[in-house]
């Protein structure tokens, strides 16, 4: 089609809301777009089964680049879209020639405020609500706060004055019940202005007493039949539930700043801008910096807004950051926004920027993996305070039934990834019963003496899988060797994923979607998985020896024998006489095969631990 790789360019877009731009050869922008799904969107272009007008194969012929900005809401994709093709009006978009473009609710700033919708903007204290991307929604807002609220609208001068003087009477809408009459005193004014504060909720997004009360006003039409008061509710009810009261992309209270966010790693930064005029956002942009000197973030940004606004001609005299910087200009000023309006377009400046981010270093990543790995364990060495990479883990767990078969399993992971071959597991030979903490403590000893003994070299964190009682006895081990300060140790609780430290009284807990979280689950299940597999062919073994000693003359020692050569209890029923004598001596022989042949059957209970659900194997 073009020598654009749209391709690459698909794998780098999300599966969010959002704005896509494309762009010529020229690096000229010629197409605005919005989609609930930028992915599935910008996708559609390019698939060639798609039945496309001709105008529209020329539009993807000349595309060179895309680029694309996510928002919150599908609502948010249509008022940034719309306001992006104002500023731009690029050549394959519908020209939006009306600047009154989007409908807002407004608070008039007046004695006893009317509430109406306006398309223009006037800066004369009042407040303005939205904007709103549909207008039947708006309308059966404003319905909703008339059924709801009696308010006046007439433009009648209600100063405190006029209204002493008599000046007003009341009118038809006070007759009808729409009106409380507070041209004439009939209304006091705290009493309006109390329904006002009630209405500025309900804008504001507060609307779940409201639909409370029609949803039971739909139920007692219902009951009384009165279907189609009930259908009237139904829809209004239905269209408050999907109701926006805000945007982030457009917003009245917001007049003319440049909002900067910035995301760095080790070598390189990232640096989103976004730029607002007249309450809606006409720029966006993210760029990569490359460090060169090891510079802070507080320098880059620096940097960055410099260069944004030369780029953009930028005059704003209000820029939006998210900390404090040290550019001294007495004609600007830096507002670092804790809540509020401003607020959220930083966080939606800070949500491209991330994304950005990730989406840069998964590319890295797949081309290099190894900047992967030294990201990871540098991530990892941070997050668990230790002073050195943990390039070699190892990882312990145990498994019993009932005290049983106790076994202990070793999982070993070399620059985060499972290094197969020095799995280990253990036998217990000096516990007897269900003693989860000493079996830990043999295991742990075992694997480092031989460690020490063939000097392979200690792991640089050992991952104890259980609470603070593994984890002690782990200890205990370490110091009997004495390399208990050459290794970083922690245990790993499963319930709440607590993360303890040797000596310290509360666990540690990293965020659920930490990557060093995840390798530590890894670690914590793979040695599960490893254990537990070990654990059940022992177990099966024993309790198939455990049958074979029912029969008359045959001990564990013969049973296990038996085992060993035949491999299972069916060869071992298949075999006749003559067979058997290759292991056993003739009586023996004569035994097992009276035992198959002769319908005997061994009691349930021993075959009930090999049938037993792994859920009862203690860990």
């Amino acid at each position: 089609m073009n020598s654009f790789d749209y391709r690459a360019a698909l794998k780098n877009i999300p599966h969010k809301p959002g704005v896509y731009q494309y762009w010529n050869e020229e690096k000229e922008l010629i197409y605005i777009g919005k989609a609930k799904d930028l992915r599935n969107r910008v996708t559609s272009y390019f698939n060639k089964d798609a039945n496309v007008n001709a105008k529209t194969r020329v539009l993807v012929s000349k595309i060179r680049n895309i680029t694309f900005t996510i928002v919150d809401t599908e609502v948010d994709a249509w008022l940034l879209e719309n306001s992006l093709i104002k500023k731009h009006q690029p050549r394959y978009n519908v020209m939006l020639k009306d600047d009154k473009t989007y409908p807002w609710i407004i608070i008039k700033n007046e004695n006893y405020p009317r509430i109406f919708w306006t398309r223009r903007i006037v800066k004369d204290g009042s407040k303005y609500l939205g904007p709103y991307a549909s207008v039947s929604m708006m309308h059966a807002i404003l319905g909703l706060i008339k059924e709801t609220y009696p308010l006046r609208t007439c433009n009648l001068a209600l100063s405190r004055a006029n209204i002493e003087a008599g000046k007003f009477k009341v009118c038809l809408e006070y007759q009808l019940g729409n009106c409380k009459g507070p041209c004439q005193n009939f209304q006091t004014e705290e009493d309006y202005a109390n329904s006002i504060e009630e209405i500025k909720d309900i804008l504001n997004g507060k609307i779940g007493t409201v639909l409370r009360k029609m949803k039971a006003e739909m139920d007692g039409a219902i009951s009384s039949m009165n279907y189609e008061l009930a259908h009237r509710l139904k829809r209004k009810f239905d269209l408050l539930e999907n109701y926006q009261s805000k945007s982030t992309v457009v917003n009245s209270s917001i007049t003319d700043v440049d909002v900067f966010s910035i995301a760095s790693e080790e070598k390189i930064a990232f640096v989103n801008f976004l730029k607002v005029m007249n309450g809606t956002i006409i720029q966006t942009q993210t760029i990569e910096l490359k460090k060169r000197l090891d510079e802070s973030d507080e320098e880059l940004l620096e940097l960055a807004i410099i260069e944004f606004r030369s780029r953009y001609n930028s005059d704003s005299k209000e820029i939006i950051v998210p900390f404090k910087i040290n550019l001294e200009d007495n004609a600007l000023k830096f507002t670092v926004p804790k809540l509020g309006e401003k607020r959220k377009l930083l966080d939606l400046s800070q949500k491209n920027v991330q994304f950005f981010k990730k989406e840069r270093i998964d590319q890295y990543e797949k081309l290099n993996p190894e900047i992967r790995t030294e990201r990871l364990l540098t991530q990892m060495m941070k997050d668990l305070r230790m002073n050195q990479l943990p390039r070699h883990i190892e990882c312990f767990d145990n498994s019993n039934f009932q005290g049983k078969y106790p076994v202990s399993a070793i999982v070993v992971f070399k620059d985060g990834k499972p290094s197969k071959k020095d799995y280990r597991h253990f036998n217990v030979k000096t516990v007897e019963g269900p003693n989860d903490f000493a079996t830990m403590e043999e295991a742990v000893f075992r694997r480092y003496r031989r460690v020490l003994d063939e000097d392979t070299g200690l792991p640089q964190l050992v991952i104890i899988d259980g609470g603070k009682g593994q984890l002690s006895s782990a200890m205990k081990s370490l110091k009997l060797l004495g390399i208990e300060k050459q290794v970083t140790v922690i245990g790993i609780a499963k319930r709440l994923e607590e993360l303890f430290y040797p000596g310290d009284q509360y666990p540690m807990y990293l965020d659920k979607k930490s990557e060093t979280l995840k390798v530590i689950q890894h670690l914590r299940d793979e040695a599960h998985r490893f254990g537990i597999t070990f654990h059940r062919k022992k177990r099966d073994k024993g309790t198939l020896a455990t049958e074979l000693e029912l029969i008359e003359g045959i001990g564990k020692t013969t049973a296990e024998k038996l085992l060993k050569y035949f491999k299972s209890v069916k060869k071992i029923r298949e075999a006749n006489e003559e067979v058997l004598q290759e292991v056993v001596n003739t009586k023996q022989a004569k035994a097992i095969v009276a035992y198959f042949n002769g319908g005997e059957e061994a009691p349930l209970s021993s075959f009930a631990i090999a049938q037993d659900d792994s859920n009862n194997i203690k860990r």
